[in-house]
Protein backbone atom coordinates (compact mmCIF):
# COMPACT_ATOMS: atom_id res chain seq x y z
CA UNK A 1 0.00 0.00 0.00
CA UNK A 2 1.21 3.20 -0.96
CA UNK A 3 0.33 6.69 0.81
CA UNK A 4 0.52 9.46 -1.87
CA UNK A 5 0.09 12.85 0.32
CA UNK A 6 -1.66 15.35 -1.46
CA UNK A 7 -2.36 19.30 -1.26
CA UNK A 8 -6.08 20.85 -0.73
CA UNK A 9 -7.47 23.88 0.61
CA UNK A 10 -5.26 26.29 2.25
CA UNK A 11 -3.61 23.99 4.70
CA UNK A 12 -5.11 20.16 4.42
CA UNK A 13 -3.38 17.00 3.23
CA UNK A 14 -5.54 14.05 1.47
CA UNK A 15 -4.17 11.13 1.46
CA UNK A 16 -4.65 8.87 -1.33
CA UNK A 17 -3.66 4.87 -0.58
CA UNK A 18 -2.94 3.27 -4.03
CA UNK A 19 -2.46 -0.69 -4.48
CA UNK A 20 -0.55 -1.23 -7.50
CA UNK A 21 -1.36 -4.31 -7.73
CA UNK A 22 -5.01 -4.33 -8.39
CA UNK A 23 -4.76 -0.87 -9.41
CA UNK A 24 -7.28 0.45 -7.04
CA UNK A 25 -7.02 3.66 -4.77
CA UNK A 26 -8.64 4.75 -1.44
CA UNK A 27 -8.62 8.07 -0.11
CA UNK A 28 -8.88 9.43 3.82
CA UNK A 29 -10.20 12.77 4.31
CA UNK A 30 -10.74 14.06 0.90
CA UNK A 31 -11.55 17.84 1.12
CA UNK A 32 -12.12 17.88 -2.24
CA UNK A 33 -12.52 16.13 -5.11
CA UNK A 34 -10.63 17.89 -7.40
CA UNK A 35 -7.24 16.84 -6.33
CA UNK A 36 -7.72 13.31 -6.11
CA UNK A 37 -9.23 13.02 -9.68
CA UNK A 38 -6.31 13.83 -10.86
CA UNK A 39 -3.96 11.73 -9.24
CA UNK A 40 -6.45 8.80 -10.21
CA UNK A 41 -6.16 9.96 -13.59
CA UNK A 42 -2.47 9.83 -13.27
CA UNK A 43 -2.69 6.27 -12.18
CA UNK A 44 -5.22 5.51 -14.08
CA UNK A 45 -6.67 3.60 -11.05
CA UNK A 46 -9.89 3.60 -10.12
CA UNK A 47 -11.53 4.15 -6.22
CA UNK A 48 -13.40 1.78 -4.26
CA UNK A 49 -13.03 3.67 -0.70
CA UNK A 50 -13.67 6.63 1.12
CA UNK A 51 -12.18 6.80 4.70
CA UNK A 52 -13.56 9.66 6.94
CA UNK A 53 -12.83 10.13 10.49
CA UNK A 54 -14.88 12.90 10.86
CA UNK A 55 -18.27 15.37 9.40
CA UNK A 56 -16.25 18.95 9.20
CA UNK A 57 -16.35 19.91 5.33
CA UNK A 58 -12.45 20.14 4.92
CA UNK A 59 -12.79 16.43 5.39
CA UNK A 60 -15.21 15.57 3.49
CA UNK A 61 -16.42 18.03 1.04
CA UNK A 62 -15.01 15.71 -2.01
CA UNK A 63 -17.09 12.97 -1.50
CA UNK A 64 -20.14 13.85 -3.56
CA UNK A 65 -18.15 14.42 -6.43
CA UNK A 66 -16.29 11.47 -6.07
CA UNK A 67 -19.53 9.58 -5.72
CA UNK A 68 -20.75 10.68 -8.99
CA UNK A 69 -17.52 9.99 -10.66
CA UNK A 70 -16.66 6.25 -9.60
CA UNK A 71 -20.84 4.95 -8.70
CA UNK A 72 -19.73 1.79 -6.68
CA UNK A 73 -17.33 3.43 -3.80
CA UNK A 74 -17.87 2.20 -0.98
CA UNK A 75 -18.02 5.75 2.16
CA UNK A 76 -17.18 5.00 5.87
CA UNK A 77 -17.18 6.81 8.99
CA UNK A 78 -17.80 6.49 12.45
CA UNK A 79 -21.15 5.12 13.43
CA UNK A 80 -21.65 8.35 15.66
CA UNK A 81 -21.67 10.58 12.69
CA UNK A 82 -24.41 9.03 11.39
CA UNK A 83 -26.44 11.33 8.92
CA UNK A 84 -23.49 13.96 8.94
CA UNK A 85 -21.04 12.60 6.25
CA UNK A 86 -22.37 12.93 2.83
CA UNK A 87 -22.64 9.26 1.15
CA UNK A 88 -22.09 7.37 4.28
CA UNK A 89 -22.63 3.71 3.95
CA UNK A 90 -20.27 2.05 6.95
CA UNK A 91 -20.61 3.11 10.05
CA UNK A 92 -17.60 1.91 12.40
CA UNK A 93 -17.18 1.83 15.62
CA UNK A 94 -14.27 1.33 17.91
CA UNK A 95 -12.79 -2.37 17.12
CA UNK A 96 -14.20 -2.53 13.80
CA UNK A 97 -11.77 -3.01 10.86
CA UNK A 98 -11.55 -2.41 7.25
CA UNK A 99 -9.60 -3.53 4.95
CA UNK A 100 -7.36 -2.47 1.48
CA UNK A 101 -4.52 -3.68 -0.38
CA UNK A 102 -4.52 -6.89 1.84
CA UNK A 103 -3.96 -4.84 4.72
CA UNK A 104 -6.52 -4.59 7.76
CA UNK A 105 -7.13 -1.25 9.45
CA UNK A 106 -8.30 -0.99 13.41
CA UNK A 107 -10.87 1.54 13.92
CA UNK A 108 -10.19 3.86 17.14
CA UNK A 109 -12.33 5.67 18.16
CA UNK A 110 -11.24 9.36 19.20
CA UNK A 111 -14.09 11.70 20.68
CA UNK A 112 -12.66 15.42 21.57
CA UNK A 113 -12.12 17.55 18.35
CA UNK A 114 -16.03 15.97 17.41
CA UNK A 115 -18.10 13.94 19.20
CA UNK A 116 -17.66 11.28 16.64
CA UNK A 117 -14.54 11.13 15.50
CA UNK A 118 -12.34 8.05 14.79
CA UNK A 119 -8.79 6.92 13.37
CA UNK A 120 -7.38 3.98 11.32
CA UNK A 121 -4.62 2.56 12.48
CA UNK A 122 -2.53 -0.20 9.58
CA UNK A 123 -0.03 -1.82 11.70
CA UNK A 124 2.98 -3.22 9.65
CA UNK A 125 2.70 -6.00 6.99
CA UNK A 126 6.02 -7.13 8.43
CA UNK A 127 7.31 -6.37 12.34
CA UNK A 128 9.00 -3.79 13.16
CA UNK A 129 8.59 -1.84 9.76
CA UNK A 130 6.37 1.44 10.61
CA UNK A 131 2.73 1.37 10.90
CA UNK A 132 0.37 4.08 9.66
CA UNK A 133 -2.12 5.78 11.92
CA UNK A 134 -4.77 8.32 9.98
CA UNK A 135 -6.13 10.64 12.71
CA UNK A 136 -7.83 13.21 11.45
CA UNK A 137 -7.64 16.24 13.41
CA UNK A 138 -6.96 14.30 16.55
CA UNK A 139 -3.08 14.25 16.90
CA UNK A 140 -1.35 17.18 14.85
CA UNK A 141 2.34 16.77 14.29
CA UNK A 142 3.63 18.91 17.68
CA UNK A 143 -0.26 19.86 18.65
CA UNK A 144 -3.84 18.11 18.62
CA UNK A 145 -6.86 19.41 17.31
CA UNK A 146 -9.05 21.95 19.27
CA UNK A 147 -12.02 20.77 21.61
CA UNK A 148 -15.52 21.55 19.40
CA UNK A 149 -17.94 18.83 20.85
CA UNK A 150 -15.86 16.80 23.36
CA UNK A 151 -14.48 17.36 26.54
CA UNK A 152 -10.67 17.78 27.99
CA UNK A 153 -11.47 13.96 29.32
CA UNK A 154 -12.42 12.51 26.51
CA UNK A 155 -9.58 14.23 24.13
CA UNK A 156 -6.71 13.26 26.47
CA UNK A 157 -8.33 9.58 27.03
CA UNK A 158 -8.45 9.63 22.87
CA UNK A 159 -5.01 10.79 22.34
CA UNK A 160 -3.68 8.17 25.19
CA UNK A 161 -4.99 5.53 22.74
CA UNK A 162 -2.78 6.55 20.09
CA UNK A 163 -0.18 7.16 22.18
CA UNK A 164 0.08 3.67 22.99
CA UNK A 165 0.81 2.83 19.58
CA UNK A 166 4.61 1.84 18.40
CA UNK A 167 6.74 4.89 18.38
CA UNK A 168 7.74 4.35 14.71
CA UNK A 169 4.06 4.71 13.67
CA UNK A 170 3.78 7.34 10.75
CA UNK A 171 1.40 9.52 11.75
CA UNK A 172 -0.77 11.33 8.77
CA UNK A 173 -2.75 13.91 10.60
CA UNK A 174 -4.97 16.48 8.27
CA UNK A 175 -3.15 19.62 8.25
CA UNK A 176 0.15 21.35 8.21
CA UNK A 177 -0.40 23.10 11.51
CA UNK A 178 3.19 21.56 12.69
CA UNK A 179 5.23 25.33 12.77
CA UNK A 180 2.91 26.96 14.82
CA UNK A 181 2.07 24.00 17.17
CA UNK A 182 6.09 23.79 18.05
CA UNK A 183 6.77 27.31 18.21
CA UNK A 184 3.84 27.54 20.90
CA UNK A 185 5.18 23.70 22.58
CA UNK A 186 8.51 25.71 22.92
CA UNK A 187 6.47 28.16 25.33
CA UNK A 188 5.46 25.37 27.76
CA UNK A 189 8.39 23.50 27.37
CA UNK A 190 11.31 25.55 27.25
CA UNK A 191 14.11 22.91 28.41
CA UNK A 192 13.09 20.12 26.03
CA UNK A 193 16.14 19.90 23.47
CA UNK A 194 14.63 18.14 21.21
CA UNK A 195 11.68 19.98 21.07
CA UNK A 196 13.97 23.05 20.55
CA UNK A 197 15.78 21.00 17.21
CA UNK A 198 13.02 20.12 15.81
CA UNK A 199 11.34 23.62 15.83
CA UNK A 200 14.83 24.27 13.93
CA UNK A 201 14.30 21.58 11.18
CA UNK A 202 10.69 22.13 10.45
CA UNK A 203 11.60 26.00 9.86
CA UNK A 204 13.87 24.92 7.50
CA UNK A 205 11.62 22.58 6.05
CA UNK A 206 8.83 24.78 5.52
CA UNK A 207 11.10 28.02 4.23
CA UNK A 208 12.02 25.26 1.62
CA UNK A 209 7.91 24.79 0.90
CA UNK A 210 8.04 21.21 1.85
CA UNK A 211 5.59 19.02 4.11
CA UNK A 212 6.30 17.79 7.22
CA UNK A 213 3.58 15.16 7.45
CA UNK A 214 3.92 12.53 8.05
CA UNK A 215 5.67 12.67 12.09
CA UNK A 216 6.52 9.56 13.96
CA UNK A 217 4.92 8.84 16.74
CA UNK A 218 7.88 8.34 19.00
CA UNK A 219 9.19 11.87 18.20
CA UNK A 220 5.50 13.23 18.68
CA UNK A 221 5.47 11.10 22.32
CA UNK A 222 8.71 13.37 23.18
CA UNK A 223 7.85 16.66 21.98
CA UNK A 224 4.41 17.28 21.55
CA UNK A 225 3.29 18.99 24.96
CA UNK A 226 -0.64 17.63 24.11
CA UNK A 227 0.61 13.61 25.10
CA UNK A 228 3.05 14.97 27.67
CA UNK A 229 0.69 16.01 30.65
CA UNK A 230 2.83 13.94 32.90
CA UNK A 231 6.13 15.80 32.79
CA UNK A 232 7.21 17.97 35.71
CA UNK A 233 8.02 21.25 33.34
CA UNK A 234 3.99 21.06 32.34
CA UNK A 235 2.92 20.54 35.82
CA UNK A 236 4.53 23.17 36.89
CA UNK A 237 3.52 25.64 34.09
CA UNK A 238 -0.10 24.73 34.65
CA UNK A 239 -0.03 24.44 38.47
CA UNK A 240 -1.42 20.68 38.55
CA UNK A 241 -0.85 17.45 38.74
CA UNK A 242 -3.90 16.17 37.42
CA UNK A 243 -3.81 15.04 33.83
CA UNK A 244 -6.96 15.77 32.25
CA UNK A 245 -6.46 19.51 34.25
CA UNK A 246 -3.06 19.99 33.32
CA UNK A 247 -4.19 19.26 29.50
CA UNK A 248 -6.96 21.58 29.38
CA UNK A 249 -4.80 24.24 30.41
CA UNK A 250 -2.39 23.43 27.67
CA UNK A 251 -4.97 23.35 25.26
CA UNK A 252 -6.76 26.49 26.61
CA UNK A 253 -3.24 28.64 26.22
CA UNK A 254 -2.70 26.71 22.64
CA UNK A 255 -6.37 28.29 21.93
CA UNK A 256 -5.37 31.59 22.86
CA UNK A 257 -1.72 31.75 21.17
Amino acid sequence: MQVIRLEALSDNYIFLLYDRIQNIAAVVDPAEAEPVLKQLVELKAELVAIFNTHHHHDHVGGNQQLMQHFPKVTVYGGAEDQGRIPGQQVFLQDGSRVQFAGRVAEVIFVPGHTRAHIAYYFPPEIAGEPGDLFCGDTLFAGGCGRLFEGTPTQMLNSLDKLRSLPDNTHVWCAHEYTLKNLQFALTVDRDNTELQQRLDEVKAYRSRGKATVPSLLGVEKRTNPFLRWEQPQLQLITKSNDPVQTFARIRGMKDKF
